[in-house]
């Protein structure tokens, strides 16, 4: 069995005027966890590059893993980076870096080649373009093309992530069989509505917002990445956002673990949605555990 988890953190948990208990909130959550995880990826660890990174390694120390070299970002201030955790007992690594994107990402990628559960695995993590759905699809077409075989790669592969993109099931707050499209007129501001939104480009309604922008997900599917939820649906995992800011109250789940490759089975895959949890971050965890 392996587990692997994703949350974005909040500005890396620290609060405007300096507290941190949000970020010692997250650390207690983790490491609540049975098991804990054997990969973590962070996003949103804004600011920990402060005083060498000592945030992460404490956090890193309280789960007994090894953090790899954060995945420093442009955006947010400069500080908005990401990281990737694993635990030394269940997971080798064969090869870590951060993906050379030509600028492509507004955050970036990393990549690790690990073998874990004594199978080769490609762990891709990523914090995808939150203003804009045009920006997110073109950056999951950088990702396609570790959904199928290639030389020099493994044939498994995870990837982890903050994706701001909708998936296309339902949520526990929308049973299977209803639509879980948003009631983007009552729940959402106008104002907001383009991060997550199609804008029509017909002629009589060009400018007019539609349905939810799904693309990045869907040509990611498309490529043979797989929803862990297609395979499990009868336990339709919580929302992973819209419990935190009055100004974004719409449940969705923009933060997947997707994977690719018959070596991967997913056992279980759910939201971790706890009083400490949501307390913590405007974004829940998520969870997939494999055999």
């Amino acid at each position: 069995m392996a587990r692997y988890v994703t949350w974005n953190l909040d500005n890396g948990g620290i609060d405007p005027g300096g507290a941190e208990g949000r970020r010692r909130n997250q650390i207690d959550a983790l490491t609540s966890l049975d098991p804990k995880p054997d990969i973590l990826a962070l996003q949103e660890i804004t600011g920990w590059q402060r005083q060498d990174w000592y945030r992460l390694y404490a956090l890193a120390n309280a789960l007994k893993m090894v953090p790899l070299h954060p995945v420093t970002s442009n955006a947010g201030n400069g500080e908005n980076h990401m990281a990737l955790l694993y635990r030394p007992s269940e997971v080798t690594i064969l090869s870590y870096d951060k993906v050379h994107d030509g600028g492509r990402f507004h955050h970036g990628l990393g990549r690790a080649h690990v073998i874990i559960d004594g199978t080769e695995v490609m762990i891709l993590f990523t914090h995808l373009c939150p203003f804009d759905p045009a920006v997110r699809l073109q950056e999951a077409k950088f990702i396609t093309d570790y959904a199928g075989s290639f030389p020099g790669r493994p044939d498994n592969a995870v990837l982890l992530g903050d994706l701001n993109t909708a998936d296309r099931g339902p949520t526990a707050e929308t049973p299977i069989g209803q639509s879980s499209e948003p009631d983007w007129d009552h729940d959402v501001p106008p104002n907001l509505q383009a991060r997550y939104r199609l804008i029509n480009a017909d002629e009589r309604r060009d400018g007019v917002f539609g349905d939810t922008d799904r693309r990045a997900l869907n040509v990611l599917y498309a490529a043979g990445w797989t929803d862990p939820q297609d395979l499990l649906p009868d336990y339709p995992r919580q929302a992973t956002v819209g419990h935190r800011y009055d100004t974004e109250p719409t449940p969705l789940r923009l933060d997947h673990v997707l994977y690719a490759g018959r070596q991967i089975n997913p056992a279980h895959y759910t939201t971790i949605s706890n009083e400490k949890t949501r307390s913590a971050s405007d974004h829940l965890p998520v969870c997939l555990d494999t055999d």
